[in-house]
């Protein structure tokens, strides 16, 4: 985990029950789940505070994507910018261009590359990532993207709000989640072991 200040250590996370609960930190509800992956209706949810140029963030980009497409729906992830400024300095650029994206309906894709790419998150490579998307390139860098600002200020600041100090930092139906990012641990805080849920997708074909 990249911090802000020294990381406390990780504690043992209890097993987490499906629930309606908000994620942490969250006052609007449609503008933090704005960045989802994953079935919508998931009883559970996974909240990620992240930042592009975290190199713990790109090791646990694959785990959480792994984990969310083979839940069988039952798990989604969202997004929350969470830029370390003074450790990444291009940690803001990425999170303002990869919220540009997402208003062209990229977000994910732009994410991806920037994950792929932290050592070129500069102004000329993120240009380019989104000329490999299709996008208008136009609204990813420089004074055009600054209209972004205010999105990931909140999110940052509800991060702050909900005790975040470093990344990335994750919340299941909005309980901080302390143990480690991996698909089994993780499994095993949800609840879902990989038995119940080939278990569960047998019924369900079963009965088609």
């Amino acid at each position: 985990m990249t911090t802000e200040e020294p990381d406390s250590g990780a504690q043992e996370a209890a097993p987490i029950s499906a629930q309606s609960a908000a994620p942490a930190g969250t006052h609007d509800s449609d503008f933090a789940l704005r960045w989802a992956f994953g079935n919508p209706e998931a009883p559970f949810t996974i909240v990620e505070f992240g930042d592009f140029e975290c190199p713990y963030c790109g090791a646990a980009k694959p785990v959480l994507h792994e984990l969310i497409k083979n839940s069988d729906g039952q798990i989604r992830l969202v997004w929350r910018h969470f830029p370390l400024f003074e450790p990444h300095p291009f940690a803001l650029t990425a999170a303002l261009a990869a919220e540009a994206a997402g208003h062209q309906g990229a977000f994910w894709p732009m994410a991806g590359l920037l994950f792929k790419n932290q050592a070129s998150l500069d102004d000329a490579s993120i240009v380019r990532y989104g000329e490999q998307l299709g996008l208008d390139t136009d609204t990813l860098v420089g004074e055009p993207a600054q209209r972004f600002s205010e999105a990931v200020r909140t999110d940052y600041q509800e991060g702050i709000d909900a005790g975040v100090h470093g990344t990335p930092t994750l919340f299941i139906n909005g309980e901080p989640y302390m143990g480690d990012v991996t698909v089994t641990d993780l499994r095993d805080t949800i609840g879902m072991s990989r038995k119940r849920a080939r278990f569960s997708r047998f019924s369900r074909s079963s009965r088609s």
